[in-house]
């Protein structure tokens, strides 16, 4: 059973006890292909972000990097531009054979809050080794703005899988040519490139940059935030836009994609030599994102850019990343957006789900 393991498999994995949490997982935590992470109880404000090391624990290392604890029964404010380490309610005790990888949920990433995914003896964020045993942990570091928390809120999601199942180049095209991943030509080379959205098809919006003094974001408020409060619009005459270093911004791919029910695909950052920029913090597209018979009929990919050393001139139809497709061991018996809470099905340009729709 080769593949990104599907939600019945995690089901079978939570009655095992491969998966486990106090208190218990909940039916909603379980997606096509992943498994939500629930913040625990307690927050670690660090000095630094840090990985535990081989041999070591990150409780350990928490006593030497701890500046003081926070409560978060009922509710804390996490600060921008500050670290802080939670642990998580799940645990994994995972056979040999499997492996996992996290990433930040498609909110967590819109907001440019930093949460990666560590581990007892880890040496990689947001990677955990086949046969791991033990807890997991969230790094977080709001970026652009400070956020209110509770015991609960579900920032980051793991995915599992049983061997390797990346699509080649050549099984790409093949899939391409069977089943379009994207409307148009479809630029595969280290997996499928997207390009990013500079001349939309009405108007001249083509995104958003985070205002750099706000007001706290509270993560329970769905549509509670007018976006002028938070954020400025970009737009752009001529197709291109010049990105300011620091800056973040929401932008959108110009390909609507589609992952077919067999497959998930994860978000991967494009050759650094094509500019100073990093694009993506949330990297997950589920079995059935912009799937026809699930509600997408094809689907933006939202871009969250971040531009570093130099001011840098985006242009048009510029490739800025790539969709790394893996087979699933198995298809889901529940598909991104079908008949289960899909904030981003059929999406364009779109904020995070805490903002009222213009």
């Amino acid at each position: 059973m080769t593949g990104v393991l599907p939600s019945q498999v995690l089901e079978q994995m939570i009655e095992t006890g491969a998966l486990s949490a106090e208190p218990a997982i909940i039916p909603e935590q379980i997606q096509p292909a992943s498994l939500d992470l629930r913040l625990g109880n307690r927050a670690w404000r660090v000095r630094a972000s840090f990985l535990a090391g081989n041999g070591r624990s990150v409780m350990e290392r928490l006593e030497e990097f701890e500046m003081h604890q926070i409560d978060l029964s009922d509710g804390a404010v996490l600060e921008k531009g500050c670290v802080y380490v939670v642990p998580l309610m799940e645990s994994l005790d995972l056979p040999d054979h499997i492996q996992a990888v996290a990433n930040a949920k498609s909110s967590t990433g819109r907001l440019d809050l930093l949460t990666r995914t560590i581990t007892d003896g880890g040496e990689e964020f947001d990677r955990i080794q086949p046969g791991y045993t033990g807890p997991l942990y969230a790094e977080i570091c709001p970026r652009s703005f400070s956020v209110l928390v509770r015991p609960g809120m579900r920032l980051n999601q793991i995915r599992f899988r049983d061997g390797q199942a990346v699509l080649t180049d050549a099984e790409l095209t093949a899939l391409h040519a069977d089943s379009p991943l994207v409307d148009g030509e479809a630029v595969i080379d280290d997996g499928l490139g997207f390009s990013v959205d500079l001349r939309p098809s009405e108007g001249t919006l083509v995104g958003y940059r985070a205002k750099p003094h706000t007001g706290v974001i509270d993560l329970d408020r769905i549509g509670a935030y007018d976006p002028a409060d938070y954020w400025e619009e970009v737009r752009s005459h001529n197709g291109q836009i010049i990105l300011d270093p620091g800056a973040f911004y929401i932008l959108v791919s110009r390909e609507a994609v589609h992952i077919p029910p067999q497959y998930a695909a994860e978000m991967a950052p494009y050759l650094a030599m094509v500019g100073e920029f990093r694009v993506h913090y949330a990297g997950f597209f589920d079995p059935g994102f912009g799937h026809a018979e699930a509600g997408g009929a094809g689907s933006r990919g939202v871009l969250e850019v971040r531009c570093h050393e130099a001011p840098f001139v985006l242009e048009h139809a510029q490739v800025v990343g790539r969709l790394v497709y893996e087979q699933m061991a198995e298809v889901p018996t529940q598909l991104y957006g079908a008949g289960i809470a899909s904030n981003y099905q059929g999406q364009g340009l779109k904020l995070s789900k805490h903002f009222r729709a213009g």
